[in-house]
């Protein structure tokens, strides 16, 4: 399965859940919110939610500052 994930091709042998994809990336302490093709994907739904391929994912972190 070929996804885009913050604007980098990521290729995965099988079709994972958001969840899957988050930890097989190493950054699940990271991730606060995350969208695909512009539509937001609530944390709960995670484990459920398969991309398609092609799909444009955006992981985002929120960052304190000022």
């Amino acid at each position: 399965m070929k996804v885009i994930i913050n604007g980098q091709i990521k290729v995965f042998e099988e079709n994972l859940n958001l969840q899957e994809i988050i930890e097989n990336l190493k950054i699940e302490d990271k991730v606060m919110a995350c969208a695909v093709n512009m539509d937001i994907v609530k944390k709960e739904n995670w484990n459920s939610y398969k991309p398609n391929e092609n799909d444009i994912i955006e992981l985002l972190n929120f960052v304190g500052g000022g």
